[in-house]
């Protein structure tokens, strides 16, 4: 049983789910980092799971 990939407050959806992507993070613009902290947006990744366009 494999566990679940846990989520940030920035991802559309579990990553893996049909009809979603990895894009970079428009908060932190991919760096991972906003105002010298881990983005929030994030969780420090710079990379965020969302829904793709046209699916």
């Amino acid at each position: 049983m494999t566990m679940p990939t846990p989520t940030e407050p920035g991802d559309e959806a579990e990553p893996g789910t049909p009809g979603t992507g990895e894009n970079l993070c428009r908060h932190c613009n991919g760096t991972g980092e906003h105002d010298g902290e881990p983005c929030p947006v994030c969780g420090g990744t710079g990379k965020v799971t969302e829904g793709l366009a046209g699916g």
